[in-house]
């Protein structure tokens, strides 16, 4: 058992059995070979803004915090059940075939096509058959989508947390690299520790 699927299973411990809370964290446990479960689980949380009642300030920070689940990873799943839903609602809502749903980083790769014009109800019956019984790599996905619709559109900016996030852990890479190095004086030192505050008191708001 890996240290994440440790601290989700010592989580979910703590909490009542039967619990919505707990379903959800016993879905992350099993994430990788039960993404649709957690997928529709995570939508549920969204949508019904569930994270508030538990005491998190953002959907984004219960995943993150909760479940071990980077915000653009918790996007990619909720998005991926969402095509799902819309488009192959038997493999959301069938147990027995729930196994069968081809890997969600490939389904995230026809959504974010979809949610940007270039894949329409047509194009997707034109790839349903090969996704669903042969699922390419995302990337053979990505060039298969350029060959026939044309190539995607620059990605979208990443959520701020997730940039914030970045920019306080190099941050603090430089800060302990600073006290590490004796060439560096100890006022330059303490003024890159105390960025490196300030950046992780962002996170924290």
């Amino acid at each position: 058992m890996t240290a994440t699927a440790e601290k989700l299973a010592a989580h979910a411990e703590d909490l009542p059995e039967g619990s919505f809370r707990r379903k959800v964290l016993e879905g992350a446990q099993r994430f990788k070979s039960a993404w649709v479960e957690l997928g529709r689980l995570l939508v549920e949380v969204k949508r019904k803004e569930l994270w508030r009642g538990w005491g998190y300030p953002s959907f984004e920070r219960y995943c993150s915090k909760e479940l071990f689940i980077r915000s653009a990873t918790a996007d990619k799943l909720t998005a991926s059940y969402g095509f799902l839903e819309r488009h192959e609602p038997r493999l959301v809502h069938a147990a027995g075939d729930e196994a069968k749903a081809p890997p969600f980083e490939v389904i995230e790769v026809l959504s974010r096509a979809e949610a940007s014009g270039r894949l329409s109800d047509g194009g997707w019956r034109e790839l349903r058959d090969e996704v669903l019984e042969r699922p390419p790599t995302p990337a053979a996905m990505t060039r298969k989508l350029a060959e026939k619709f044309g190539p995607p559109p620059p990605p979208p900016p990443r959520p701020e947390e997730e940039r914030l996030a970045r920019l306080a852990q190099a941050a603090r890479r430089l800060a302990d690299a600073c006290h590490a190095e004796g060439a560096v004086p100890e006022g330059v030192a303490q003024r890159a520790a105390d960025l490196a505050g300030d950046l992780e008191a962002l996170l924290e708001k």
